[in-house]
Parts: structure tokens; sequence; C-alpha cells
């Protein structure tokens, strides 16, 4: 990697650990056949996550998985799959983009462009997946496009 200093934000999984008891929801590690992890919401309002670690690759893929199950708890994206109002689809987008900040920031990530990273190497200081940086590129770009669309005087 180049030797400009880039905010590190790749920390194992207990910083997502913590992200979840400051939010009190409570991360179960148990079998999940069906589904590998998951997320619910009681009547109370608290939630709970569930990880399937027969099911886990390794590290990046919990954290990943941890990741977007915190981030329907910490958006509220929670579907009735018995509600035909409901969007299924519209709380897996709230919940993975919750899920992209809390892995990759975009002012990190700016730093890292700023530094010429390439992506393998945005992939091994963020911890993450080769997708989950392709989608905060992506993002990023969409955000610059919105800067650039936005009237000066603002």
């Amino acid at each position: 990697m180049p030797n400009t200093p880039v905010p590190s934000r790749k920390r194992g999984i207990s910083s997502l650990i913590e992200a979840a008891e400051r939010r009190q929801v409570l991360v179960l590690y148990c079998r999940l056949p069906l589904t590998g992890a998951l997320s619910c919401m009681d009547s109370q309002g608290r939630c709970s996550i569930g990880i399937d670690p027969c099911q886990l690759t390794g590290e990046t893929d919990e954290r990943l998985k941890l990741a977007h199950e915190l981030g329907h708890c910490a958006t509220g994206a929670f579907y009735n799959r018995y509600s035909p109002l409901d969007s299924r689809e519209r709380h897996e987008l709230r919940a993975r983009r919750w899920a992209l900040e809390a892995l990759v920031p975009e002012s990190s990530l700016r730093a890292a462009i700023k530094a010429r990273l390439l992506p393998h190497e945005m992939q091994e200081l963020f911890g993450v997946d080769e997708e989950t940086i392709r989608l905060a590129l992506q993002r990023h770009r969409e955000l610059l496009e919105q800067e650039g669309a936005r009237d000066p005087e603002d």
C-alpha cells in the first residue's frame, strides 16, 4: 500500500458486537440451516440477531452478515411477509445501506481513494469482500454526482 496514511476501519467482529450491545441487540450464534443469519424485533421493539456459525466462510463473511442484520435493527427495516403492502426489497436495501456505511464509511473511503489505494487494497483495509468495495465505490460515485448537481449557492 502507498505510504499515505489512511484511516483504518478494519477491526474484528468485536466492533460490530459492541455496536449491537450499545443498541441492546442480542446476538446469538445458533443453528439456522435455512437462512444462515436473521434478525427480528419483538413487540416491545427489542432486536435479536441469529447467526449460524456452521454456515460462515470466515471472519469477513461473519462481519458482512452481522453488519447486515444489525442494519435491520438500526433502521427498523423489518418486513411482514403476510402484508401485501410491505416491500421486502425496500427493507433489505435500508439494511444493506446501513451495513455499507458501517463497514466502509464514506469519509474513510474518500481517504483511501485519495491515497490511491486499489480495490483489493481497500478490501484488505476495510476487511470486506470485493462486492462490498464495488458497492462502496458505486455509492461514492453517486454521492459525487449529487454533490456536483447541487447549486453552489446552497
